[in-house]
């Protein structure tokens, strides 16, 4: 849609899924089917306190697989569950398909950002989840790192310098330095 950010819905019809805008856009019609905020259970066990408290406020449905936390939907008529990697893959797909239609060619390869607060686990999972995706995972990096790099601040023009790097999120804020 010309925008240059993808939103990370994935939303589950009678008829067909959608991704990104197009599931945004009709959650107040399909909120228990229209799953986001999958950042936030992604490598987390279902007990987790974050992902309890975060339950409450959700208008779709988390249930236990073994301690583990999948997303329950009604799609095409029938009652499924995804883990939180499915659904964070299928964003990748997504995005996959609009990089290969920019470029005219096909991507293999991926570098995946993570905030600078994401445990073993929650990097691990998102990994995974760029695995289910048919990527090639080169490396899972902090989101205030690849700001940094974006920025060209790996280049090492200057000589030996330390960057305090600033990532003011919408509900964290990251600091890292860089030396």
């Amino acid at each position: 849609q010309g925008n240059r950010t993808t939103p990370s819905y994935v939303a589950f019809t009678d008829t067909e899924r959608l991704i990104g805008d197009a599931a945004k856009n009709q959650v107040a019609m399909n909120p228990t089917n229209t799953i986001f905020d999958a950042k936030r259970l992604i490598g987390r066990k279902f007990n987790d306190a974050v992902v309890q408290a975060d339950m409450k406020l959700w208008p779709f449905k988390v249930i236990s697989d073994n301690g583990k936390p999948e997303v329950q939907v009604e799609y095409k008529g029938e009652t499924k569950a995804f883990y939180p990697e499915e659904i964070s893959s299928m964003v990748l797909v997504k995005m996959k398909e609009i990089a290969e239609a920019y470029l005219g060619q096909r991507v293999s390869n991926a570098v995946i950002t993570v905030p600078a607060y994401f445990n073993d686990s929650q990097r691990q999972a998102t990994k995974d989840a760029g695995v289910i995706s048919g990527l090639n995972i080169l490396r899972i990096i902090n989101e205030p790192t690849a700001a940094a790099i974006a920025y060209g601040l790996d280049k090492g023009k200057r000589g030996e310098r330390n960057v305090l790097i600033f990532d003011l999120g919408g509900g964290t804020f990251d600091v890292s330095i860089l030396t």
